[in-house]
């Protein structure tokens, strides 16, 4: 399948990571691959055009870009006469991803989110978790969302916080909460293949097995694991019974939904019900609509559901992978149907680059990054500014996250219209104002259709 470009038009391309290189023109060469299985970001089988079109299926293709033409690998779903980028997105979302009147929780518009992932990795504890949490107040900063991230449990597939590190767990909720912390727990859908979770549930058929019929062993970024089976709904009932017992037991309000990257899943998996390994990361995400507090890295095809989308992990970097890509990649969120997405962490989440350069730390560069997520629909913070900065730069990114709560009434208010509009929160220049050479301005955007953001980057 092959279509040629009109004059002066542009296409967008559904895959989040790669936002910064869009749009794409006839001028250009490019391959859009929506089947590469090592995106770290979500994706969406969509292509949109400037001049009012839109590429679609359901399934993976490829898009080849090249000497003014469009070729398709196979035969898609190809429509056209909906004017410009805005028409044609908000056509494509009526016919694919209709927005469903529903939101993630409030406290994600009108508040910051502080991550304990930079500050204390894999040494999550309630001591220095508690910690954390006082010098945000200490420091004057609004009190908001905290996500206590990776290292909470004794194995994957645990549901109960390490008892050497967290002596009183349920205690140091309700003193999270008493300081006006709401509390989210870092989880995936994979089980340590030695482990208690492991023993119950693989002979009850719960986690994916391969091709031979084995259980399925893979390597991620922690090592190797089982994976749930969520094509299997008995084993989203026992997640789903265990995710709610945390929530009772310890006061938790949601999660922070890591992994269910596309390379852990195959075609070939010998699953309850058999599905493409892209409609099995799907499966995952929908875990989360079951959840008014959740965040997802990953996702495909999911666009229009009351799900938090979160920017892969950026390097601690102004161009490599780092604040560059805040702005572009959060665009192409909006434009595939993720309206409620928030930024990476202030400065970079990406914890092998922040821990590279913990000695040469860029202080201009948390400020920016700081005062580019303060008019995102979300913000996040981890590492602890006020550990970084002096005291110029720190009242500076103070007032940024003071500056997200004064907007919180306005970010909620796009996020309930998106809810039912499915406009994005966060518009391109060129989806506000088509025809006007805006299409590769990508450094600044419109917060609904009446403020204008451009932040230093």
């Amino acid at each position: 399948m092959k279509i040629e470009f009109e004059k002066n038009e542009f296409w967008w391309g559904g895959i989040v990571h790669r936002g910064v290189e869009m749009p794409i023109n006839a001028n250009q060469h490019a391959v859009i691959d929506f089947g590469d299985i090592n995106t770290p970001n979500q994706s969406t089988n969509l292509l949109l055009s400037s001049k009012g079109r839109y590429l679609y299926s359901q399934e993976p293709y490829t898009a080849t870009f090249n000497n003014g033409t469009v070729e398709i690998d196979r035969e898609i779903t190809y429509r056209d006469g909906y004017a410009n980028l805005r028409g044609a997105y908000l056509a494509a979302m009526r016919a694919y991803f209709p927005f469903e009147n529903c939101l993630p929780d409030q406290h994600f518009f009108t508040m910051p989110q502080y991550n304990t992932w930079i500050e204390l990795m894999y040494e999550q504890n309630q001591a220095d978790i508690i910690k954390y949490a006082e010098q945000i107040i200490e420091n004057d900063f609004p009190t908001g969302i905290l996500m206590i991230d990776e290292g909470w449990a004794e194995d994957y597939g645990s549901y109960e916080f390490r008892k050497g590190a967290f002596p009183d767990a349920k205690g140091m909720v309700e003193e999270l909460k008493q300081m006006g912390f709401r509390v989210m727990l870092w989880m995936t859908p994979y089980i340590s293949p030695d482990s208690a979770a492991f023993r119950e549930i693989e002979p009850l058929g719960y986690l994916i097995k391969n091709h031979t019929g084995e259980t399925a062993i893979r390597r991620w970024w922690n090592g190797y694991s089982a994976v749930l089976d969520l094509t299997n709904q008995n084993t989203c009932n026992w997640f789903y019974h265990k995710l709610k017992g945390i929530m009772s037991t310890y006061g938790i309000d949601g999660f922070k939904f890591d992994g269910g990257d596309p390379n852990m899943y195959r075609d070939t998996d010998r699953i309850a019900v058999p599905m493409s390994s892209w409609e099995q990361m799907k499966k995952y995400g929908e875990v989360g609509l079951r959840f008014s507090f959740n965040e997802f890295r990953a996702g495909w095809g999911l666009g229009g559901k009351p799900l938090v989308m979160r920017l892969s992990d950026k390097n601690h970097s102004w161009d490599e992978n780092g604040l560059n890509m805040l702005l572009p990649n959060s665009l192409i969120q909006g434009l595939m149907g993720y309206a409620y997405h928030c930024p990476d962490m202030i400065g970079g989440g990406e914890y092998q680059n922040f821990k590279e350069n913990s000695c040469k730390l860029d202080r201009e560069l948390i400020v920016r990054y700081a005062q580019a997520a303060a008019f995102c629909p979300m913000m996040q913070f981890s590492a602890a500014p006020w550990r970084i900065l002096d005291k110029e730069q720190l009242d500076i990114v103070r007032t940024a996250a003071k500056l997200h709560v004064q907007m919180g009434k306005i970010i909620l208010k796009l996020a309930e219209e998106a809810s039912k509009t499915g406009e994005p929160i966060m518009r391109s220049m060129e989806y506000m104002y088509p025809d006007n050479g805006y299409e590769r301005i990508n450094d600044q955007f419109m917060l609904g259709d009446r403020i204008l953001v451009a932040p230093v980057c």
